[in-house]
């Protein structure tokens, strides 16, 4: 069963292909999402990775967390379960 990344600190110009091409190193990348902003469609900055098994999600986050990727340490860990917007705190609601 797939595995779930959070990557977050990822440099404004970074692509899908090139997190392929990094987490590839811990085994396989079943897909890469950059997160960007719907008005601008720029970067914000974070993504996800999902690999294809626990054991080789682990292997990412241990290899990877604090990558530097264009000068900036990659932080990398187990993505949290989505939260349905209507259930989140108000604090956490950004609009």
């Amino acid at each position: 069963m797939a595995k779930r990344l959070f990557i977050g600190n990822l440099p404004y110009t970074a692509t899908e292909p090139q997190l392929i091409e990094i987490f590839s190193a811990a085994g396989k990348v079943e897909s890469a999402t950059i997160i960007v902003n719907r008005q601008t469609g720029r970067s914000k900055g974070f993504g996800f990775v999902e690999m294809s098994s626990d054991s080789e999600a682990a292997e990412a986050v241990s290899k990877l967390n604090g990558y530097s990727f264009d000068g900036r340490p990659l932080v990398v860990s187990d993505a949290r379960p989505m939260v349905p917007k209507d259930q989140m705190p108000a604090s956490d609601q950004n609009g």
